[in-house]
């Protein structure tokens, strides 16, 4: 079995596109950008994923040091993903991705 350093690829494009290149894990990330939120507040807002799918994103992103889970001591247990001090560098790639779709919006 390959170590993570293993399945790290050479090339930095292809890096940032195995962590974040999912619709699904930019569209988090792009919640998470605005502020921590639960878990059925995020499958509410993404529309179409389903919760096997948005699990699976959560765990690998937190297991990539992306965002972080906390989990609360409370009745009934609360839970809720935050952008890591590492996820919250990916502003600028979100930010650019943002101005590029409004400009090609504007094309239309």
């Amino acid at each position: 079995m390959k170590t993570k350093d293993e399945l790290i690829p050479e090339c930095p494009v292809a890096v940032t596109v195995q962590l974040i290149g999912s619709k699904w894990k930019l569209l988090i990330i792009r919640n998470l950008l605005e502020r921590p939120w639960r878990f059925n507040e995020l499958h509410k807002n993404l529309e179409g994923i389903s919760q096997k799918v948005l699990t699976d994103n959560l765990r690998q992103m937190e297991a990539d040091g992306l965002i972080t889970r906390t989990v609360y001591a409370e009745v009934p247990p609360r839970v809720e993903y935050a952008l890591s001090e590492l996820g919250a560098t990916l502003k600028p790639i979100l930010d650019a991705m943002k101005a590029w779709g409004e400009g090609y919006k504007s094309l239309s």
